[in-house]
């Protein structure tokens, strides 16, 4: 009885240094395989609702000195009732002056309210000198959703190399993007000092890495439409970085 005791504290023991280890998931609920959906027809039907969810452009919103002004998705969506929705608000900045928070939560309210919305994805790639607008902005918007939506963002895979801001945002998750990175090709880390870039990663069907972090959630990019075959070899590679 001693013996068995002991092997079953050891047990949890090892249980809780390996939770402690691997980054908790901030989006449980969430298949580990997302799809983005950017502004292309787009007929995702295939998926299974609980194998994958859709991460889908819904609006873009231009950024301008003391203006917001957006447009709605133009392409059509369609997906099987139940699929796990994500809507993507993509940002474009002028870089030389930013609106109030409050004039860019009325451009992006329109994503959050649509039935089905589960979380809401912030996609900015904001220049050193829009940072503090844009964790104001964030915080403004976390107020503003509704209590059970979950707010997550896009991140430069430079940012997750820093400590310090990204793991100060009011967010759930941030996903670095590790595809067009620009001059050389690097290869993708294996992980990164900002804790909030732990549990995601984002990557391309057309510019897959040899490896990526060990991570809870894989994004998965695709030029143009999404097909059956598209799907399922992301699918595939899933799995086989999962291993």
């Amino acid at each position: 009885m001693k013996r068995i005791g002991g092997i079953a504290v050891l047990l949890v023991g090892c249980l809780l240094l390996f939770s402690l280890i691997r980054p908790s998931d901030p989006l449980r609920d969430f298949p580990r395989l997302m799809l983005w959906a950017w502004e292309a027809p787009q007929d995702l039907r295939f998926i299974v609702p609980g194998r994958a969810g859709i991460a889908f452009l819904s609006r873009t919103v231009w950024l301008a000195p003391g203006r917001a002004y957006s447009r709605p998705r133009l392409q059509p969506l369609r997906y099987t009732p139940g699929t796990d929705l994500m809507a993507v608000v993509r940002f474009e900045s002028e870089g030389h002056g930013l609106p109030d928070s409050a004039n860019v939560i009325r451009e992006v309210a329109p994503a959050f309210e649509m039935d089905g919305v589960r979380a809401i994805q912030i996609d900015f790639d904001a220049r050193a000198s829009e940072r503090a607008w844009y964790r104001t902005f964030l915080r403004d918007l976390r107020r503003q959703l509704p209590a059970n939506q979950l707010l997550t963002i896009t991140a430069l895979e430079s940012w997750c190399e820093e400590k310090g801001w990204l793991d100060a945002l009011p967010i759930d998750e941030a996903t670095p993007m590790l595809f067009r990175m620009g001059p050389g090709d690097r290869p993708a880390p294996t992980g990164f000092p900002a804790k909030i870039c732990g549990s995601s990663a984002g990557v391309s069907t057309d510019e897959l890495p040899a490896r990526i972090p060990r991570v809870r959630r894989i994004y998965f990019f695709h030029p143009g439409s999404w097909t059956q075959a598209g799907y399922e070899a992301a699918q595939g590679q899933a799995g086989r970085w999962a291993r």
